[in-house]
């Protein structure tokens, strides 16, 4: 990107004024490397996104930003609906409420490197990864619509877990006001034998340690400790989520005009919060979410089920679980005034801080944990929250590490079973149905994960308190 368009607030912090028809500036959070280093279609898409009705404070684009459908992955906005404020489909992006859950193991790394390989194997056995992989679990149509509208609730009431999980879940496992008559039956069909599946891309089950702690006294309230074993899944609402996303995308564009909104870019197609597409959205989009939400459960019920064959002194509990592509009516400052806002985040992370009375109460005075995913062979790191954060971007973080280079390059550059034997003479064991996937999730596909979670914590969204390290991962 050309940073001479670009205003200079901080190391970490850099503004596009607005201007023109832009209703608001654009933020992007990043050191100078990282800036440079985005696609320039990152800041013609945030200055597309700072054009949109009702659109409050700013356009904010995370360390991790880059070119995605309509919005930047990486970018949040918040739309205010007594401003005439809209939801966008794209804003939300097709994997709605893909997101991360970590557990814990109560075991040390040391214990899971006596069984790694036969412990990788069980993993990859008991969850089903990969396109088009389906699990053991049929829905019938009521139970389809149970699942849509009650997430991990549902999931915990099928006897997928236990109710303590929930407590660690955004949400408390469940989004209130899911419409299943909002989903179409193409987008249940799709999902009818797909929960519990992680699906294909950059979704992965990994088995990790603690190699370093950054805030001693936030990890102890996290339970974190060097040496410790976590379990990180990463997935999402699979083709039930993809669908919601198409179908309305497509009513959105051809509604437009009748609302009277000049789409700067058709995938920036939206609507109006308080119109009946809006809502219709919202319903469907929720009930999406609770798809994700049940969908780790299971998927945590499943690891459970491989621990337990392996490794029986395993203890999985759930330390958090957060979403990354969502829209949430959410309170925040606005020019001095509390407003209710639809917060959209994109490939970007909620980061309560201290205080919010929707975190836990043991993670009250430390702030919401925030999961930042890495790629195969990298770290992923745990964050928390800040009061600063509240401020500086509706509460937002960043995701993961965010792509470098598309899928199509990579497997140009890198040979599926190359990798997953250089990575296995590190000591990280990869389980794949897909070589190819292995090849286009290369770590060297991703920018710097740390370089990333460095500008998160120094630009004041969130404050690293833990790394960890690959040590298994079941990759789609």
């Amino acid at each position: 990107m050309d940073i001479s368009s670009l205003e200079k607030i901080s190391d970490y912090e850099w503004r596009i004024p607005a201007k023109g028809d832009m209703r608001v500036p654009g933020v992007i959070y990043a050191d100078e490397a990282l800036v440079k280093g985005m696609d320039d279609k990152v800041l013609e898409q945030i200055v597309n996104v700072c054009r949109l009705p009702g659109i409050v404070g700013a356009c904010y684009a995370m360390p991790d930003a880059h070119w995605g459908y309509g919005f930047p992955i990486g970018g949040v906005a918040a739309f205010d609906p007594e401003e005439g404020g809209v939801v966008s489909a794209g804003g939300v992006g097709f994997d709605i409420s893909c997101g991360v859950r970590t557990l814990h193991t109560g075991l040390s790394a040391g214990q899971i490197r006596t069984a790694q390989a036969e412990l990788a194997d069980e993993l990859y056995r008991t969850v089903p990864a990969g396109v088009g992989s389906t699990g053991h679990i049929r829905l019938t149509a009521h139970e389809m619509d149970a699942m849509l509208k009650g997430g991990a609730c549902w999931a915990v009431d099928r006897g997928f877990g236990e109710p303590e999980d929930l407590a660690h879940i955004e949400e408390s496992g469940c989004i209130e006001g899911a419409r299943p008559e909002c989903v179409s039956q193409q987008a249940k069909q799709r999902q009818r034998d797909e929960v519990g599946t992680l699906g294909s891309g950059n979704h992965y089950l990994e088995v990790q340690e603690v190699t370093e702690i950054y805030d001693p006294e936030i990890a102890r309230r996290f339970g974190l400790r060097e040496g410790d074993a976590l379990v990180t899944i990463h997935c999402g609402s699979r083709g039930l989520g993809h669908q919601i996303g198409t179908d309305y995308l497509k009513e959105m564009v051809a509604a437009a005009a009748g609302f009277g909104i000049r789409l700067p870019d058709r995938e920036l197609a939206c609507a109006p919060i308080g119109s009946p597409l809006g809502q219709k959205y919202l319903g469907a989009m929720k009930a999406g979410m609770n798809c994700a939400l049940a969908n780790r459960q299971v998927i945590t019920h499943l690891a459970r089920q491989a621990f337990a064959a392996v490794l029986p002194d395993a203890a999985l509990t759930v330390l958090y679980d957060v979403s990354h592509n969502t829209c949430k009516i959410e309170e925040h400052t606005v020019d001095g005034r509390r407003k209710r806002l639809y917060v959209h985040r994109k490939g970007a992370t909620r980061a309560f801080g201290p205080g919010h009375p929707s975190l836990p109460e043991e993670f009250r005075k430390a702030g919401q944990p925030v999961i930042i995913g890495g790629s195969m062979g990298t770290a992923s790191y745990i964050l928390a929250g800040t009061e600063r954060g509240e401020a500086a971007s509706f509460s937002s973080a960043c995701h993961g590490a965010g792509r470098a280079m598309s899928r199509h390059q990579a497997t140009r550059q890198w040979r599926g079973r190359e990798l997953v034997d250089a990575l296995a003479e590190q000591g990280i064991l990869i389980r794949s149905p897909s070589l190819r996937g292995v090849a286009e999730e290369a770590p060297g596909a991703y920018k710097d994960v740390s370089a990333v979670v460095e500008a998160a914590d120094r630009a004041g969204l969130a404050k690293k308190v833990a790394k960890l390290k690959p040590i298994v991962c079941v990759k789609g």
